[in-house]
C-alpha cells in the first residue's frame, strides 16, 4: 500500500503543479482514503476546499492536518488565513500565536502576525512584528518571490514606524535636549536613532589589539590635547611642505590600499593599487620614512611635538592622505583602540565628509578631528578637487603610563610568539 500511496501523492503533486486542480483534488481523496491520517492529503484537500470557497471544509481538513502533523507551521498559518476570511478574527490570532509557538522564527508566520495587528490598527505593535521578520528574512536579493511583496511592505511600515517615532522625539525631547551641553548632544541624538531602530549601536571594533572596558568615544574634544593648538597654528607651514612634495616627489605617492594578489581584498577592491587614494608617508609601522620627513622639516617637527604613539611595529603612522574627487573610502575599522587617529584638514573643497560611527563631520582646515578609527568610519569627497589631511596616531588618553607600557609589552610578545611560528 506505500507504494501505491505514495505513487498517488507523485501523481497528484504534478497534477496541482501543472494546475490541473480536480485532478489533483481527486487523486488526494484517493490517497486519504488509502491513508486516512496523510498530513499532506489533509492539508492539500484542506487548501482545495478553500480555493472552491468551502471555508467551514477547508477548517475540518486542516485541523486534521494539524493533528497528524503537529509541528508543521505552515498547516497553522494557512488555517489562520482561513479564518481571516470567515471574519473569525480571534481564532486567527490563537492560530497565528500556536504557529509560532512551533516555530518562532518562521518567517510567514511573523509577516502573518504584523498584518493581522495592522488589521486591527496597532500599527506600532505590527512595525516592531515587521521589523523582527526583517532580521531574520534573507538578504534582499535572496527573498522568496512568494514573500517579496510582504518584506517590501514591512520595510515600509518600519521605516515609516522609524519617522513618526523621530518626530515625536523631536518634539518631546526638545526641553531636556536645550539642557544639554553642547558635547553631550550626539550621545543624546545617537541614542534616539537607535531607540527608533535606524541605526544599531556602533561598538569599538579592533583588527589586532582591542582594549576591553575603553569606552567607544567617536571624537574626542580636541581641547583636552595640549599639543593642538601649537599643531593647527602650524598648518600654513605644513600645506608648504606638502605642495612642495607633490611639486618635486609625485612618485612617492603610492596606493594606500595595496593587497597582494590571492589576497582578501574585502571592501577594498575598488580602491586597491588605486590612486584614488593615495598617501606620502612619513611615519610607516613605527618606523621613519627618513628620506621623506628630510623633505618635510617643519611637518617632521610638528609631529614629534606631538609625541605620537609608539606601539610596535603599529604605530607611529603618519602622511599626507591624498583622496581623488568623487572617490568613497568605505566603511571600515583601525587596528587598535590603544591609540586615537588625527586628522589636520590641510586642503579641503567643499563637498568632503567623514562619518565615525553615527557622527558625521567635515573637515576644516587647520582644524583636527581626533577620533577612535576603531569605530566604524568612512570618508567621501564629492568633490571636482583632491582632498589632502595629515594622519597619524597618538595615545588614547584614557590609558595610564602602565596601561601604555603593557600595550607595548603585548604587541612586542605577540610579534616575536609569531615570528617563531
Amino acid at each position: 500500500m506505500t507504494q501505491q500511496v505514495n505513487a498517488l501523492v507523485q501523481a497528484a503533486g504534478q497534477a496541482a503543479n501543472a494546475g490541473r486542480w480536480e485532478e489533483a483534488e481527486r487523486l488526494w481523496s484517493q490517497v486519504r482514503t488509502l491513508a486516512p491520517d496523510n498530513p499532506q492529503a489533509l492539508y492539500s484537500l484542506g487548501v482545495h476546499a478553500f480555493q472552491r470557497g468551502d471555508l467551514s471544509g477547508a477548517i475540518e481538513y486542516l485541523r486534521a492536518a494539524h493533528l497528524a502533523s503537529p509541528m508543521d507551521p505552515l498547516i497553522l498559518m494557512t488555517a489562520s488565513v482561513v479564518q481571516r476570511e470567515q471574519g473569525d478574527t480571534e481564532s486567527e490570532w490563537l492560530t497565528i500565536n500556536d504557529c509560532l509557538a512551533v516555530e518562532p522564527y518562521y518567517l510567514p508566520g511573523l509577516l502573518t502576525k504584523a498584518g493581522y495587528l495592522e488589521r486591527q490598527g496597532q500599527t506600532r505593535p505590527a512595525a516592531n512584528v515587521y521589523r523582527d521578520a526583517l532580521k531574520i528574512a534573507p538578504p534582499e536579493a535572496h527573498w522568496p518571490e512568494s514573500l517579496r511583496p510582504q518584506l517590501q511592505h514591512a520595510r515600509k511600515c518600519v521605516e515609516d514606524y522609524a519617522d513618526a517615532f523621530t518626530a515625536y522625539l523631536e518634539t518631546t525631547l526638545a526641553g531636556p535636549r536645550a539642557a544639554l551641553e553642547i558635547a553631550a548632544t550626539g550621545r543624546w541624538a545617537e541614542a534616539a536613532a537607535i531607540m527608533t531602530g535606524r541605526v544599531q549601536p556602533y561598538r569599538s571594533e579592533s583588527n589586532q589589539l582591542a582594549v576591553p572596558r575603553l569606552p567607544a568615544i567617536p571624537f574626542f574634544d580636541r581641547a583636552d590635547f595640549a599639543w593642538v593648538k601649537e599643531l593647527e597654528a602650524a598648518t600654513p607651514a605644513i600645506r608648504e611642505e606638502l605642495r612642495a612634495v607633490q611639486q618635486t616627489s609625485q612618485s612617492e605617492f603610492s596606493p594606500y590600499i595595496a593587497y597582494n594578489r590571492g589576497e582578501p581584498v574585502n571592501q577594498w577592491g575598488d580602491l586597491n593599487h588605486s590612486d584614488r587614494w593615495s598617501t606620502y608617508p612619513l611615519w610607516r609601522g613605527g618606523e621613519r620614512v627618513v628620506e621623506n620627513l628630510a623633505q618635510c622639516r617643519r611637518t617632521a617637527a610638528a609631529l614629534d611635538a606631538v609625541g605620537m604613539a609608539q606601539i610596535g611595529e603599529l604605530c607611529p603612522n603618519a602622511m599626507f592622505s591624498v583622496l581623488a574627487p568623487h572617490t568613497q573610502i568605505p566603511p571600515h575599522h583601525g587596528e587598535t583602540n590603544a591609540r586615537l587617529v588625527v586628522h589636520l584638514p590641510l586642503i579641503v573643497p567643499a563637498g568632503c565628509t567623514y562619518r565615525v560611527g553615527f557622527e558625521h563631520r567635515t573637515w576644516t582646515e587647520g582644524e583636527v578631528l581626533i577620533f577612535d578609527d576603531t569605530i566604524e568610519h568612512e570618508a567621501r569627497n564629492d568633490s571636482d578637487d583632491p582632498r589632502t589631511v595629515l594622519i597619524f596616531d597618538v595615545w588614547n588618553p584614557l590609558l595610564s603610563s602602565a596601561e601604555r607600557d603593557m600595550v607595548q609589552a603585548m604587541t612586542r610578545a605577540a610579534r616575536d610568539f609569531n615570528s617563531e611560528a
